[in-house]
């Protein structure tokens, strides 16, 4: 005869907890990235040329393009930054969703715009330089 199935109390309140966690650690690093957007922006744009990982014709243009990116962040839903950080979502161990997000920007969308002459190095090469700069302002 076939068991019936029924949840454990404890697992679904342990689960809870762990999503209520996870929620409320992605609602503080998004307000923590709306206090230091221009900052961040700036000196992610900053880093990724110093180590010769973008060419560019425009500082500028980089900055503001990544600042867009981080002010679409901040508007966009779960689903839509899950989908946008999918093809890097095992790039490392731990990532943080910021770090991903723009790094996937970087890589699929940026590297198209007028004043980005030459990318350099791997996505996870990428990825470093860009968490370095964002775990600085945000923690996880």
């Amino acid at each position: 005869m076939a068991r019936e199935y029924r949840p454990n109390v404890r697992e679904s309140a342990v689960i809870s907890k762990l999503d209520h966690a996870k929620e409320s650690q992605r609602m503080n690093a998004l307000h923590l990235l709306r206090q230091h957007i221009d900052e961040l922006s700036s000196l992610i744009a900053i880093k990724l040329i110093e180590e010769r990982l973008i060419e560019t014709t425009s500082m500028e243009d980089l900055q503001s393009q990544l600042q867009f990116s981080l002010e679409t962040l901040l508007g966009a839903e779960e689903f839509e930054v899950q989908l946008q950080i999918a093809n890097l979502r095992t790039l490392v161990a731990r990532p943080h969703f910021i770090s991903l997000y723009l790094t996937s920007f970087i890589t699929e969308k940026l590297i198209d715009h007028k004043a980005i002459v030459e990318m350099y190095g791997t996505d996870e090469d990428i990825y470093h330089c860009v968490n370095r700069q964002v775990t600085r302002f945000i923690p996880l």
